[in-house]
């Protein structure tokens, strides 16, 4: 077992990040960011994680760009299955076993419960769980929702700090949803690495593929094709566009893949809207992607903290968006982006066809979004704001002994 106390002869504190899986996304570009950004003259750090799902990219060679080598555990998968499950939570024991972790930070759902009962077996002396989202609604039946709620209220119970990415999350974690008491939160906005996206080359090139002339608004969404983002509320807000509004010249582009896929090309040719809308798949470069674009949306029934739209923001693009989970926090209604009710295609269409008539207000939109995102979710903001975390619960933890490791670093630097 790891010992809680004693720290002598250690200078630097392990920390063990479990996540899911490395697909497109937030929590895979916050672990990448953290393990690669945390002090190294004062930690060590190390990711496990699983399998990416069919028809999602692959973030793995982009941790190894910066010098991550994870731990992947093939069993470990966003579906369910006991056979893989309990496979997962054996390697993962196993893997924590070896290395002694002084801190095991999990992200997402099955990581952050498998990742917490295996910290808990070896006594690992800090246990930190992000909630970068939550699947309390929008992504199961009510039965299953309320089994799910009931296993993190039990393993909030075990753990040492609770984090959420927002203030809005914070409410619904705390006070709707009542996971822990309040003195076990904290909350640490996600941090990006924006800066492809602040420095537009001014090619468009992703026009120039797809034959689309700069006459022509180009719309788009971006994000795996499953249920909770809703893309059939984008091709429903699209074919209103078109009917009451066919003298502009607009394109629909939906970025990203996912088992939905074969499901929204069917409907969008029931809609008639197979001209006007493109699919296009996973896009690598993705500032290329936001430069053609004149509008980013987002139609989800459910969200954390909105990536695609940050990053669209720092592009300097315009942005939409249903009114739910963290995108509160992103969006300020009328000022650095237009927000409707979840579901209310009316509502939504009529936002969107507000920015497709007026360039002006777009670019107003624009230039307030750039200048938001580049505030708040900078990836120094994250690390330093992760770090003072850490170190307060070190100290709680080791006292004295991590005071010495602290004076140590100091003098060195």
């Amino acid at each position: 077992m790891t010992d809680k106390t004693d720290r002598s002869g250690d200078k630097k504190i392990k920390v063990l990040r479990v996540i899911a899986r490395l697909n497109t996304g937030g929590p895979a570009t916050h672990v990448i960011l953290l393990n690669s950004g945390l002090d190294k003259k004062r930690f060590t750090s190390y990711l496990a994680a699983g399998s990416v799902s069919r028809g999602e990219r692959d973030m793995t060679p982009d941790a190894k760009k910066v010098g991550i080598k994870p731990f992947i555990i093939p069993e470990l998968k966003r579906e369910i299955s006991l056979k893989d499950d309990l496979a997962a939570f054996f390697k993962i024991y196993r893997l924590m076993r070896r290395l002694k972790p002084d801190i095991v930070h999990t992200h997402t759902a099955k990581a952050g419960a498998l990742g917490r009962v295996a910290a808990m077996l070896i006594n690992a002396p800090i246990k930190i769980h992000t909630f970068h989202g939550h699947i309390f609604h929008s992504y199961f039946g009510r039965l299953k929702s309320k089994i799910f709620l009931g296993i993190e209220r039990i393993l909030a119970h075990f753990t040492t700090r609770i984090v959420v990415i927002s203030e809005k999350q914070l409410s619904e974690i705390r006070d709707r949803y009542k996971i822990a008491p309040e003195g076990k939160y904290s909350v640490i906005p996600l941090g990006l690495n924006l800066e492809q996206f602040l420095t537009p080359s001014g090619k468009r090139d992703l026009r120039k593929e797809l034959s689309i002339d700069e006459d022509t608004l180009l719309v788009g969404i971006v994000g795996r094709l499953v249920r909770v983002k809703n893309h059939k509320m984008f091709l429903e807000a699209a074919e209103r566009i078109k009917i009451k509004y066919p003298h502009i010249k607009v394109k629909f582009l939906i970025v990203g893949d996912g088992p939905l896929r074969g499901e929204l090309e069917r409907y969008t040719k029931k809609l008639g809207m197979e001209d006007s809308v493109i699919f296009i798949g996973w896009r690598a470069n993705l500032s290329a992607l936001y430069e053609s674009l004149d509008i980013a949306c987002l139609t989800s029934l459910n969200e954390g903290t909105p990536i695609s739209l940050i990053e669209a923001m720092a592009s300097g693009k315009a942005v939409l968006s249903t009114d739910v989970g963290g995108v509160r926090d992103v969006i300020t209604h009328n000022e650095s982006g237009l927000l409707s009710p979840s579901g209310d295609v009316e509502g939504f269409s009529r936002n969107l066809s507000e920015l497709l008539q007026d360039k002006k207000e777009r670019q107003g939109i624009g230039e307030n979004a750039r200048a938001f995102v580049t505030r708040r979710f900078s990836k120094e903001r994250l690390i330093r704001d992760t770090e003072v975390l850490y170190d307060q619960e070190l100290k709680k933890v080791y006292g004295s002994e991590y005071n010495r490791v602290l004076e140590i670093h100091d003098m060195e630097v």
